[in-house]
């Protein structure tokens, strides 16, 4: 067998030290004309713009290409499903954050049209929340207490409570700290902070969210009865709070008190018939909708204000407000406060947003997630909104009903 010649190969390189090396790239990197920089420049800024104003308004990438076909159906149908919770859920947590309801409404509208621009997740309903509203409660009745809005009836020789008075104070702090909440949130985002949440445990947050359930509950206990306990801070107040009504459930209003079990037991029937018929029809009963249509045609039928001492909300302002510039004065005050809803706010919408995008297979990006929500409450307290986040049950509702974006519930709150 013949053997295969070697060949030979002689390599020769000049040997470069880091002096030299120094001196060839001075020689490449000789001043180009401006020309030359102007070019580069435009070169590599274009693809780099695009790319951050996609990242900073996701809705320029996937509204142009929704699937109108395959998503339209699903979306209105989870839209209208989501738009009929929300308006009594609205109202609802309005009270909780102990201001008037309708800006509940203004708070389930205005947030949702800027995180629809600026939002990630196709899933989360964005709106009240009751964790949130409880922690805005606890600040609005702490810088704006009954007492300070006490005056003297000569008629009736008691003292009555300024409530127009007491609810714009209360308007004020809700709007300044749902503002300044807003503010740290777009600067965590803003500074790449979003991996934070990775901080925030899953007992952690069921932890806190079930402590908040917890206030929620006590902080109902005054209207299922009717009473009017004192409000206690700092700890042990919810100890204190159930003592109190306690002590007051002698002086319960009855027809209050009818009222509230009507609704509990309606509710409660009509949650448990909804899940048994929630592969029959594609949308539950509107229970919530259907027991505020009901009870204020029986109030005003039969005048449970007047003749039962029941409270009532009263004339909801039709339309929109003006926008208003937030009271900055207040900001030292509830500072620690609103750093406190920044986070809680967004340790519970990523957390609940990045389930749903796992499941479908797609990306929440933190960052913009902390700037999504931090434009949605800061622009929100120009406009007397209280804090928002990410609602559970609603979102579950979004996602069970066939909604595929944010398009349906956009357009049903619109309405």
């Amino acid at each position: 067998m013949a053997q295969r010649k070697r060949m030979a190969y002689n390599v020769s390189r000049d040997i470069l030290d880091e002096e030299t090396l120094d001196e060839i790239a001075e020689k490449a990197d000789s001043n180009p004309s401006l020309c030359d920089k102007l070019k580069k420049s435009l070169r590599s800024s274009g693809p780099k713009a695009k790319k951050r104003l996609l990242g900073t308004l996701p809705i320029i990438s996937w509204l142009p290409r929704y699937p109108f076909k395959e998503n339209a159906l699903g979306d209105l149908i989870s839209g209208i499903s989501v738009g009929i919770m929300q308006l009594p859920q609205g109202m609802a947590y309005a009270l909780l954050a102990s201001v008037p309801p309708v800006f509940g409404l203004y708070s389930s509208f205005y947030p949702v049209l800027i995180y629809f621009l600026f939002g990630t997740s196709k899933h989360i309903s964005i709106g009240t929340y009751a964790v949130m509203s409880v922690m805005i409660g606890s600040v609005t009745e702490r810088l704006a207490p009954e007492s300070d809005f006490m005056t003297f009836d000569n008629m009736s020789n008691s003292s009555i409570v300024d409530l127009v008075s007491r609810d714009a104070a209360r308007v004020r702090v809700a709007a300044a700290v749902t503002c300044l909440s807003g503010l740290f949130q777009v600067l965590l985002g803003l500074l790449q902070l979003g991996f934070l949440v990775t901080y925030l445990s899953e007992p952690l947050v069921r932890g806190y969210t079930t402590g908040a359930a917890i206030h929620v509950i006590v902080s109902q206990l005054k209207y299922t009865f009717g009473i009017n306990p004192k409000r206690h801070n700092g700890p042990m107040s919810l100890i204190y709070t159930v003592l109190e009504v306690c002590y007051l459930v002698p002086k319960t209003n009855i027809g209050t008190l009818v009222v509230s079990i009507v609704a509990i037991i309606c509710l409660i029937l009509t949650k448990e018939l909804n899940a048994y018929l929630s592969k029959k029809i594609p949308v539950p009963i509107p229970v919530e909708l259907l027991g505020i249509v009901i009870a204020t045609v029986i109030s005003w039928q039969v005048n449970l204000n007047e003749q039962f001492g029941v409270d009532v909300v009263g004339k909801i302002p039709t339309g929109l407000q003006a926008p208003v510039v937030p009271d900055f004065s207040l900001f030292g005050q509830v500072i620690g406060d609103a750093f406190a809803l920044a986070f809680v706010g967004y340790g519970i919408a990523i957390s609940l947003g990045r389930i749903f995008a796992l499941k479908y297979g797609y990306n929440v990006d933190s960052n913009q997630e902390f700037i999504a929500l931090g434009l949605s409450n800061s622009i929100g307290g120009f406009f007397q909104c209280f804090a928002i986040s990410c609602s559970m049950s609603r979102t579950m509702v979004q996602e069970s009903t066939g909604g595929k974006t944010q398009v349906g519930p956009l357009l049903l709150r619109g309405l």
